[in-house]
């Protein structure tokens, strides 16, 4: 016949019992007033973080916007100024062929008459290619008023029929790309008499 087993199960209180694992000790619920302000301060995030997000895109479109408007305006120059530099270097042909024309006689006008009209054909060709792709000649007459902007001042000298800062002498035609100077005209400016 079997024993009875003794009943060796301790009451917690006992002294020697055995430790189980530490349950946590459950949380107090949050109150209302306390949801309330943590929720609050998730918004307050969300809406800081959207603010920022929104300016920063707002900068990235402000970029862009730019980035396409300087980019429309180097493809304008380019097609407006691209050739500066080719009509630039004909300049002195243009110099070339008026001072070979200048330089022709009623004599050698009339011995060779083939040749100067060949020269001033040349010079009119080359003025209206020139023009076709906005080139403009920069013609000062005497009497006119010195402009710093189109005209270079070679010399000063006092001139009784001329007013101080008026061209006296147009010494080379000046050109200009649009509105952008190619070339001042070189000029002589009166002076004041001294």
């Amino acid at each position: 016949m079997a024993e009875p087993q003794e009943n060796t199960a301790r009451s917690p209180d006992d002294e020697g019992a055995p430790q189980t694992a530490e349950t946590p000790e459950p949380q107090p619920a949050p109150t209302e007033a306390e949801e309330a302000q943590s929720i609050e301060d998730i918004l307050a995030a969300f809406d800081a973080e959207r603010a920022e997000m929104r300016d920063r895109l707002m900068r990235a479109l402000a970029d862009l916007e730019n980035t396409r408007k300087r980019a429309e305006k180097d493809r304008r120059d380019a097609a407006l100024y691209g050739g500066s530099k080719l009509a630039r270097e004909l300049l002195p042909v243009h110099d070339n062929l008026s001072r070979a024309l200048a330089a022709a006689d009623e004599n050698t006008r009339a011995q060779a008459k083939g040749l100067v009209e060949g020269v001033e054909l040349t010079l009119r060709e080359l003025l209206s290619i020139l023009g076709r792709h906005g080139v403009e000649r920069v013609s000062p007459q005497p009497g006119d008023p010195f402009d710093p902007h189109l005209h270079e001042a070679m010399f000063e000298a006092p001139v009784p029929q001329f007013q101080p800062g008026q061209v006296i002498q147009v010494m080379a035609e000046g050109f200009r790309l649009h509105d952008q100077l190619l070339r001042p005209a070189q000029v002589g400016v009166c002076a004041k008499a001294g």
